[in-house]
């Protein structure tokens, strides 16, 4: 990696929007190189969803009573508050169907559930009106990611690298050498500076286009159910480029993660329990959600958490309880991850009540992308967590996510595609503009203690001040702690050389301070933006 490279496409992150997004583009006759910071490319949250994923088959192969795209756009608005972009709503609920078939249940051969009839078995969860949801148990994420992986390993346009952490994106504005370039007034992605595990050392992976696929944030919050990478890398690098955020305020926090002291990392206990029985009790045992909201234990995920922070506030409880007994199916077959979790944990779900907390779970905001996935700056797309397309608004439905990831990798693939085959490649000059990377400091003492204290105070920060509920004092204070902490951590991060621990801890402070900015400037109540005040 210390070498240079110029490549096609080059993609960051494997989840199911990198994944998709390389497979459009290999199939599409493209040389691509997917690059991922884990050790394996099904290291990321993608990977640990449980539920499933929308899918909204048509009415002669499901009934006509069966809900179709008008109604399930509504369950998004509604779920969203309705600040949603209505066009990025209706390209998810128009694709959607057709992707999960062709690229999933086709191209990866990914086996979903079936019922009698031999269609997909649909399961409801909260928001949702009807059930819609597909789903291999509940380990629909890890099926998912099998079949994708497994497809881009063996596809010989494909270059799949793990252990390459994206360390910045390099653009014509910042990175070019040479005076000319200063006066173009399109800021272009040409790539990014990447670091090697293996080698240790920094390198500048060039490219025509550059595919942001880095997932979410959750790891910057002291609970949360997201994967360890999650640390907002891609907020982070296309903050510092100049490229548009939006909706970084939106933060999602599950309802419903195992309550244990043994790790920083909640496990998730899927709605889909919920959605066939199962129901929220308090300290005393009794179902509280219907004084909250009519919909009870099926409402969307923003009221279900708010509700279980105020009566976990008012019993002054650790936690909550959830209670399988009322799912008429037997629970280790329908719901094999949840059971051996907790029965790891010394719960056994068929005779005792899971305790649960809420947690930080799915990032509504990110890097602003159209429905093909491009950015505001030139050369640069966003594909899945890390990009805002506005489909989500103020607030994600359930089972959501991985579909936008499916549809949004599949028309970002596409349109890189058309202009590969369209348009010239980097010019040579420019690509010689750009530096090799340097190394500002040589003094290798990343000591894990202050790295470690470092993410104490992030996360701490961010649960207690921009968590579920916020006001204005606690994220004036949040501002302030974060902004001397980012300011401590940059001058620490010039004088010492880079490293993987390093570069997380960048990427997750910077990730904390614009998340904080966001949510201070928006003073209206809405969604996951809770304001108490």
């Amino acid at each position: 990696m210390s070498e240079r490279r110029h490549v096609p496409v080059l993609i960051l992150g494997s989840g199911i929007a990198g994944c998709t997004a390389a497979l459009t583009l290999a199939d599409a006759g493209c040389e691509t190189l997917l690059l991922n910071a884990g050790e394996t490319l099904a290291d990321g949250n993608s990977n640990l969803a449980q539920g499933g994923i929308i899918y909204r088959a048509s009415p002669a192969a499901q009934g006509a009573a069966q809900d179709d795209a008008k109604t399930l756009a509504r369950d998004i608005l509604t779920a969203g508050h309705n600040i949603n972009c209505l066009k990025a709503v209706r390209h998810l609920c128009r694709q959607g169907a057709a992707c999960v078939e062709s690229v999933l249940a086709g191209r990866a051969g990914v086996v979903f559930d079936h019922n009698a009839a031999g269609d997909f078995s649909l399961t409801r969860e909260g928001g949702h009106s009807a059930p819609r949801i597909a789903h291999r148990a509940d380990f629909t994420g890890k099926a998912i990611m099998d079949g994708l992986t497994a497809a881009v390993l063996t596809h010989p346009r494909i270059t799949a690298l793990k252990r390459h952490a994206a360390i910045d994106l390099l653009t014509s504005h910042h990175h070019a050498k040479g005076s000319q370039f200063r006066y173009e007034v399109d800021n272009r992605c040409l790539g990014a500076y990447v670091l090697d595990e293996e080698s240790g050392e920094p390198g500048a992976i060039l490219a025509d286009y550059t595919v942001l696929a880095t997932g979410g944030v959750g790891q910057i919050f002291l609970h949360s159910t997201n994967a360890p990478g999650c640390v907002g890398a891609g907020i982070s690098m296309a903050f510092r480029a100049g490229a548009s955020l939006a909706n970084l305020e939106y933060m999602q926090f599950h309802p419903t993660a195992l309550y244990e002291e043994r790790s920083h990392r909640r496990s998730l206990i899927t709605e889909a329990m919920r959605g066939e029985g199962a129901r929220l009790l308090d300290v005393h045992g009794k179902p509280f959600m219907p004084r909250y909201d009519k919909r009870g234990d099926l409402a969307p995920r923003d009221i279900v958490a708010l509700a279980m922070m105020e009566e976990m506030l008012h019993n002054g409880a650790p936690c909550l309880f959830l209670d399988a007994s009322g799912i008429p199916k037997e629970l280790p077959e329908s719901f094999p991850t949840v059971f051996k979790t907790c029965n790891e944990a010394g719960i056994d779900i068929r005779r005792e009540p899971i305790p649960v907390v809420p947690a930080a779970h799915y990032f509504c905001g990110g890097v602003l992308a159209d429905t093909r996935g491009r950015t505001s700056m030139r050369g640069l797309y966003a594909v899945g967590e890390c990009a805002c397309t506005g489909l989500h608004g103020a607030n994600r439905l359930a089972s959501s996510s991985l579909l936008e990831g499916l549809v949004w990798g599949v028309s970002c693939g596409r349109d890189i595609a058309q202009r590969l085959r369209r348009e010239k490649p980097l010019p040579a000059k420019l690509r010689a503009a750009i530096p090799d990377w340097r190394h500002e400091g040589d003094d290798r003492r990343d000591d894990p203690a202050l790295v470690a204290q470092d993410w104490i105070n992030i996360r701490n920060t961010m649960w207690n001040y921009v968590g579920i509920s916020r006001t204005g004092a606690r994220l004036r204070r949040a501002f302030e702690d974060m902004r001397d902490l980012v300011r401590h951590i940059h001058d620490f991060y010039k004088h010492t050389r880079i490293s993987r621990r390093l570069v997380d801890l960048f990427h997750g402070s910077q990730t904390a301070y614009v998340i904080t900015q966001a949510a201070m400037r928006n003073p209206r109540s809405i969604g996951c933006h809770h304001r108490i005040d």
